[in-house]
């Protein structure tokens, strides 16, 4: 038996990601119980919060609103359990693309150009500034819920009526178009790079999770003074935003080789899909002594 006492795996909830969280949190939960940890499923979406006194851990495997955005966690600071991944203010900064923003042009990060959107948005001015394509998303959703791609001139506005449907925070972003990657960070380890090659015109919700001809590559096939660089970097934009614990940053590449990110996860996915289990795969860590790792390193504010 390990020294965790007794677990709480919370998945499941009520946010749009909910399916993709009840595939993580199971996973993650077999994880757990095959290495003779005592954990238990809690689905907050079924089950009080309150049922979680008498727990001395808490594993936090919800994805989207509600369970990545500081609300569970600022939960569970009030009861005093330790939990999985970021606190509660980098939980909710990480959680609003808007703000990760703002915090990342302070620093210095290179981020891709981007505008706000409203009802009342010039939106031909909007095409004409960011150029075309541009990806349209709610501020404060993640899987890619809500997101579109505009490709042709006059699209932005019922793009942006599509992304108001999920939050009324919408964001026009500048495509850049020259790959997609991720690296995973685990408490002070940050994991190889992984680019991101979807079959689809780009890396949308079936292509995350729907289907199996998406590429996932590591080696990414960036030079490997270029590859540190970026991870270095990667690290400084977890901790810029408060992240600890466990957590994954995204970002593009242009035609140029630049890099740019994108945003953080600070609950990422763990399904058979998912980048951090392949990017801590390549790195020699399997997925038991993955989700133990994260486990360990379970903390309050």
């Amino acid at each position: 038996m390990s020294d965790f006492g007794k677990v709480a795996v919370l998945f499941g909830g009520t946010s749009a990601e909910r399916e993709v969280s009840l595939n993580s949190g199971s996973r993650v939960l077999a994880a757990l119980q095959g290495q003779g940890i005592d954990a238990h499923a809690f689905d907050p979406a079924e089950q009080p919060l309150d049922a979680l006194k008498g727990y001395d851990r808490a594993f936090i495997a919800l994805h989207g609103r509600h369970g990545e955005d500081g609300t569970i966690q600022g939960a569970l600071e009030v009861m005093h359990i330790p939990y999985t991944g970021s606190g509660v203010l980098a939980s909710a900064l990480a959680m609003d693309k808007f703000r990760t923003k703002l915090m990342w042009q302070a620093a210095g990060l290179p981020i891709p150009e981007y505008a706000l959107l409203n009802a009342a948005s010039d939106f031909a001015e909007i095409e004409e500034e960011l150029g075309l394509p541009l990806f349209v998303k709610p501020a404060r959703e993640g899987s890619s819920i809500g997101v579109t791609k505009v490709k042709a001139p006059g699209e932005l506005k019922a793009a942006y009526a599509e992304a108001a449907r999920h939050d009324p925070l919408v964001i026009a972003e500048k495509g850049v178009m020259g790959g997609e990657y991720t690296v995973g960070i685990v408490g002070d380890q940050v994991l190889p790079i992984i680019k991101i090659e979807p079959a689809t015109d780009w890396y949308d919700y079936e292509a995350k999770y729907k289907r199996d001809d998406t590429r996932y590559l590591c080696p990414c096939g960036l030079p490997q003074a270029q590859e540190m660089q970026i991870r270095a970097e990667a690290l400084e934009a977890f901790r810029m935003l408060d992240g600890r614990g466990w957590g994954r940053v995204d970002f593009l590449m242009d035609e140029d080789g630049k890099h740019y990110f994108l945003e953080v996860n600070t609950a990422p996915g763990m399904t058979d899909h998912s980048l951090v289990p392949m990017g801590a795969r390549a790195a020699g860590m399997d997925y038991a002594a993955l989700v133990r790792r994260v486990l360990e390193l379970a903390a309050n504010d």
